[in-house]
């Protein structure tokens, strides 16, 4: 998809914040899975958590090309978001369509100085999310993305 413009791509920094995620989830299930074998003596946990562990592991070794896979591109009528390796997911949202534009930070993501800018649209289910922005970049993003949906929809 080949498109006039400069693509921009998330933080790098934000491999960690994906990478502390699957830890964190990897280390709840297989707890819980152990747990359930150890203590209740249900063989089938276990299998649970060897999968949950070998799909953990596949998915940390992917986590960097995934991130990088992550991108935007600010159109004269749009915005364009990408995501996706193996299944590629691209969206375009409409300045005028925007309703609200929300910055979020979670815990990993506020530590490295990090954001998601989060897009709500006329239609609920065309909600996109960039994650991994700096925080500056963030703020700086939603207040351009806020003049040109007000200017757009000043025209509707």
């Amino acid at each position: 998809m080949a498109e006039a413009g400069e693509w921009k791509r998330v933080s790098t920094k934000y491999v960690l914040v994906e990478i502390v995620g699957t830890i964190v989830n990897a280390v709840v299930v297989c707890g819980g899975a152990s747990l359930l074998w150890l203590l209740l003596d249900q063989t089938w946990a276990m299998w649970v958590g060897i999968v949950v562990l070998v799909v953990s592991i596949i998915d940390l070794v992917f986590e960097p090309r995934r991130v990088r896979a992550i991108g935007y591109l600010l159109r004269a009528d749009d915005l364009l978001f990408r995501r996706g390796i193996l299944f590629q997911r691209f969206v375009a949202v409409p300045y005028g369509r925007m309703q609200l534009i929300d910055i979020t930070r979670g815990p990993v993501a506020r530590w490295l100085g990090l954001a998601d800018l989060k897009f709500v649209t006329a239609a609920a289910t065309a909600g996109v999310s960039i994650p991994g922005l700096a925080e500056a970049d963030a703020e700086s993003l939603r207040d351009r993305l806020v003049e040109l949906a007000e200017s757009r929809r000043a025209g509707l």
